[in-house]
């Protein structure tokens, strides 16, 4: 018994023994195991290192990338890049045969590189490139780039890229004459019409306009007689900025024998010439026959100017010309040596004459309005502007700009229609508005169609109303004041207008909530305390217009606040924002047209306010201007 229980005891031990080394066995094999999976990620991670900088290819279109962009490009005398979208129609169309390009140039001897860019993923290289649309075709000649804006196909591709990668091949001269002070005046003195590009290497929208620009420059040099196209570096040329007011990149100005007319035309190719085409033309159209006068004032919608003239040798034919060509983009200008047109017009030779169509007119006002030219250009174009609208006009989006940009302006707003069915109806209520215009000539007055202006009643408070006739008045500074709905009359114009003349009106102004702590680094400005905060004229102000989803904006918020914080201990400098998406600006000399905008507000001088341009939005960079415009400031030191 004793032997059987001693075998038991040693058979125990033996297992026990055996399992312990099973035990350190699989231990050793698991930090074994453990040891190869870390080799293994460790070759997998260099093997995805070493992926960001391989080309890869395509159907034999190389792949590049923001990693393996410049290494690839480095030394290479020509390669042929196509910037692309995944989800781009046009791309998806172009690849079987940019891959048919990609295989005749490898063919070439020597091969020539065809590549593509995923501009969507290789943001970076696609921005340096200022790739906008897609596909963007570019040659790298050197690692410089040529633009390809030919036609999409195999043959006009390969025929121009083995164009440019003969060893001799140098880029043709640019169109585009570059002026600077000591060319300027000379150029622009002797040109019939030429347009002038003021632009900073740095901005965004000139790197845009650039491409575009230059194509417009060769197309029109080609023009008989041609029209030249310039450009002026404004951060070398600053005299020649200033002196024609330039403050925005890129700012175009058209000249005329050295005198300068802002340009207000399109920004592309096409546009710039047909504009550009349009405007080297004479800015008066002649009329042949009576007819043609009786056509614009019955069917007309707006004002109907024709000069009276004897010949082309006639003196006021050349100052009437001289002051059309200034305004030549707000007016149609008309005139006539017919005797026919000047009987029907009651004008002599001399005379200008300006009708209004024949649904503006009333019996408060002159059936025309007549100018014998003289001697001064700028009395022919104050009679234009003085004459151009009627007592109470129809104001529309197409002429709100040009016709109804004075203030105060009252606008009476329901369903204006001319058209015969509801002519009647929209002279019903224009009648009641002539009655009031009459007394208030230092006010404009039009009526407007509710449709074309929903934005603007809904934010008078006026878009539910319930009322058939409503009524604003958009006053100076951006302003703007709604008259309590109720049913409309005259007598009831005539209130609101008399209140509005003796300042007992509120402005209706959007405003996000006057915040409750308010004591941040940078103080955050509501439609309800802009005046409060920044039109004090005891301090100045920086303040920063943004929007909420304005990538820009977010991207400036850290400086902005490192700003504040350096300046929080003055007393006199309040550093500030506002959320133009959701508060109105009630100034209309703080105009914002992008985000961020910013502008710094001087102490007392608060209707000139500088704005900040430049592309640098860094807290030194902002420093830097704070303390060039500051007035009050009690510590200058860096950033």
């Amino acid at each position: 018994m004793k032997k059987v229980a001693l075998l038991l005891i040693v058979l125990l031990g033996v297992a026990h023994f055996a399992t312990v080394c099973r035990c350190e066995e699989d231990s050793e094999e698991n930090r074994a195991v453990a040891v190869d999976e870390d080799s293994d990620d460790e070759e997998e991670e260099d093997d995805n290192d070493e992926d960001d900088t391989v080309v890869k290819e395509e159907n034999g279109v190389l792949v590049l990338t923001n990693s393996n962009f410049d290494t690839f490009i480095e030394g290479k005398d020509t390669v042929l890049v196509e910037f692309y979208a995944p989800w781009c129609g046009h791309c998806k169309q172009f690849a079987p045969e940019y891959e048919k390009i990609a295989q005749t140039l490898k063919e070439n001897d020597p091969p020539i590189p065809v590549a593509k860019v995923d501009a969507t993923k290789a943001d970076a290289v696609a921005s340096r490139f200022d790739v906008s649309g897609y596909p963007t075709i570019k040659i790298l000649k050197n690692g410089e780039p040529i633009d390809y804006d030919g036609e999409r196909n195999e043959k006009a591709i390969v025929a121009r890229v083995i164009e440019v990668s003969q060893p001799g091949w140098e880029p043709p001269p640019e169109a585009t004459l570059v002026l600077t002070k000591d060319n300027f005046d000379e150029t622009v003195n002797n040109a019939d019409i030429i347009l002038v590009e003021f632009y900073a290497p740095w901005c965004g929208h000139c790197k845009r306009l650039a491409p575009e620009y230059e194509k417009a420059a060769k197309e029109l040099s080609q023009r008989s007689p041609p029209i030249p196209l310039a450009k002026v570096d404004a951060n070398v040329e600053t005299e020649l900025a200033s002196r024609f007011g330039v403050t925005g990149y890129p700012t175009l100005k058209i000249f005329r024998k050295g005198k300068a007319f802002e340009y207000n035309g399109p920004r592309e190719k096409y546009g710039i010439v047909d504009f550009m085409s349009e405007q080297a033309g004479p800015p008066s159209k002649q009329i042949q026959a009576a007819k043609q006068v009786q056509e614009l004032i019955k069917d007309g919608d707006d004002a109907v100017i024709v000069g009276i003239f004897s010949s082309e040798q006639d003196a006021a034919y050349e100052i009437y010309f001289e002051a059309c060509n200034a305004l030549r983009e707000d007016f149609t200008f008309r005139h006539s040596f017919s005797s026919e047109v000047a009987k029907l017009l009651k004008a002599s030779a001399g005379q200008i004459v300006i009708i209004q169509p024949e649904k503006f007119n009333s019996k408060y006002e002159p059936a025309s309005n007549k100018l014998t030219v003289k001697e001064s250009v700028s009395e022919v174009q104050e009679f234009f502007k003085k004459h151009s609208i009627p007592l109470v006009g129809h104001r529309k989006p197409s002429n709100d700009a040009k016709r109804y940009a004075k203030r105060p302006l009252v606008v009476v707003y329901y369903g204006v229609d001319f058209s015969f069915d509801y002519r009647i109806a929209t002279q019903f209520w224009r009648s009641k508005v002539l009655d009031v215009a009459k007394d208030f000539p230092e006010y404009a007055f039009a009526i407007a169609d509710e449709e074309d202006y929903a934005e603007e009643l809904k934010s008078l408070g006026l878009s539910e109303s319930g009322e058939e006739v409503n009524v604003g008045i958009l006053a100076d500074d951006g302003k703007k004041f709604a008259m309590e709905p109720e049913e409309f009359d005259s007598e009831v114009l005539r209130e609101f207008v008399v209140a509005f003349k003796k300042g007992k009106l509120q402005p209706i102004i959007k405003s996000q909530p006057v915040p409750k702590n308010n004591k941040g680094p940078v103080k955050v400005v509501v439609g309800k305390t802009f005046d409060e905060i920044v039109m004090d004229t005891q301090k100045d102000v920086l303040i920063e217009f943004y929007a909420p989803w304005c990538g820009h904006c977010k991207k400036l918020e850290p400086d902005y606040v490192a700003l504040g914080k350096k300046y929080k201990s003055e007393k006199n400098l309040v550093i500030a924002k506002m959320d133009a998406t959701a508060n109105d600006v009630p100034n209309d000399i703080y105009r914002v047209e992008g985000f961020p905008t910013i502008y710094f507000a001087p102490s007392g001088s608060k209707q000139s306010p500088v704005k900040f341009e430049g592309g640098d939005r860094t807290a030194e960079a902002l420093g830097k201007f704070v303390e060039q415009h500051a007035t009050k400031l009690l510590k200058r030191d860096e950033l």
